[in-house]
């Protein structure tokens, strides 16, 4: 993929289907309760409708789709966990026993794992290899990622969007596993916004003041030596971004494309949210925030997108795990659209009667 086909890609994202909007939102005030009253609920149907077309949108399977890559500017020491968790992160998705996969269980969804850059040999019945190489570079040395390999990337995402359709999955999350990858997520965050590093930069994993302070500095050396162009995300994107993100892009900008919502996990799920909103604004109609991370700068990224988290949870794990906690709220939406009584079926004078 180019950088003038992906543009062209995501020229075709369209608008949101305003007259289903209008439709559910007659329907939404006919039901037995005051207009509005459900607050994000409604707000949350009439989107889905404009997503779908559908007046009363039906939700098929779920998916949490984890994109798996390591950083080479781990080498720095931003991180309080060694490069090695990520592949036995990996492992540990793959076998059922981290948090995402509670929490999938839970909301009936299933986590799709995909190794993109992960900086190990893996093999498992249940992973999508999609590797575009074994982790990024050192960005304090040089460019993360080539042009090509970020392009590389974010078509991957964009084409196991389009695989997970064809199975009949309609409703999607982000999710994703890098050790070192909040240190990238705050670079992007710092350049494409002008958010300053002290505000961009949070612990990550846990760290302590002093590594905070270095991977401030970490970050603030890469930004100079690469000097990438803000007006360019993909640019942007290959000198300081991850494959995970860079996949993740992919991702949401395949669900706008085949018309899915996609819920946005946390600080790093933001971040490739951020991208895709840059490559192609359309792509913001199809998102849905799902929660506020602790991390310093989610609140920064999630208002340079234009969304506003449904949860606030003191969260900051990633994985895709308060994603996965909002598809309930989002299931509910439609049930809500479904199953309510309206004023006349159920003999109850309205507000306008």
């Amino acid at each position: 993929m180019s950088k003038a086909s992906l543009y062209q890609l995501a020229g075709e994202i369209g608008p949101l289907h305003s007259s289903a909007i209008e439709a559910a939102g007659r329907h939404l005030d006919q039901l037995t309760k005051p207009p509005g009253s459900l607050g994000r609920l409604e707000e949350v149907a009439r989107q889905l409708a404009g997503i779908t077309g559908e007046t009363v949108p039906s939700l098929g399977k779920k998916a949490v789709i984890v994109m798996a890559g390591d950083h080479g500017v781990c080498e720095e020491g931003v991180s309080a966990f060694p490069a090695e968790v990520t592949p036995q992160m990996v492992l540990n998705f793959l076998n059922g026993g981290a948090a995402v996969n509670v929490l999938s269980r839970h909301a009936g969804a299933d986590v799709v794992c995909v190794d993109i850059g992960v900086n190990a040999e893996l093999d498992h019945p249940q992973l999508y290899s999609r590797k575009v190489r074994k982790g990024t570079r050192n960005m304090a040395k040089e460019a993360a990622m080539t042009e090509e390999e970020a392009l590389q990337a974010i078509q991957v995402g964009i084409d196991l969007v389009k695989e997970l359709v064809d199975d009949g999955y309609s409703l999607f999350a982000t999710g994703e596993m890098g050790i070192g990858n909040t240190t990238a997520s705050s670079a992007l965050l710092a350049v494409l916004t002008g958010t300053d590093i002290g505000t961009a930069v949070g612990r990550g994993t846990g760290i302590n003041d002093e590594k905070l302070l270095h991977k401030q500095a970490v970050i603030e050396r890469a930004i100079k030596l690469n000097q990438p162009d803000a007006d360019d995300p993909i640019d942007v994107l290959a000198k300081l971004g991850g494959l995970e993100i860079a996949g993740l892009t992919g991702v949401i900008l395949g669900a706008a494309l085949h018309r899915r919502p996609i819920v946005i996990d946390g600080f790093i799920s933001s971040a490739a949210a951020l991208i895709a909103s840059r490559i192609a604004s359309q792509s913001v109609s199809y998102m849905i925030a799902s929660h506020l991370s602790q991390e310093t700068g989610h609140a920064r990224l999630l208002e340079a997108v234009g969304l506003s988290p449904m949860l606030h949870m003191d969260m900051r794990l990633g994985e895709g795990t308060g994603a996965v906690l909002a598809f309930p709220l989002i299931e509910a939406s439609v049930k809500v659209m479904k199953e309510m009584a309206s004023f006349a079926s159920a003999g109850i004078s309205s507000s306008d009667q």
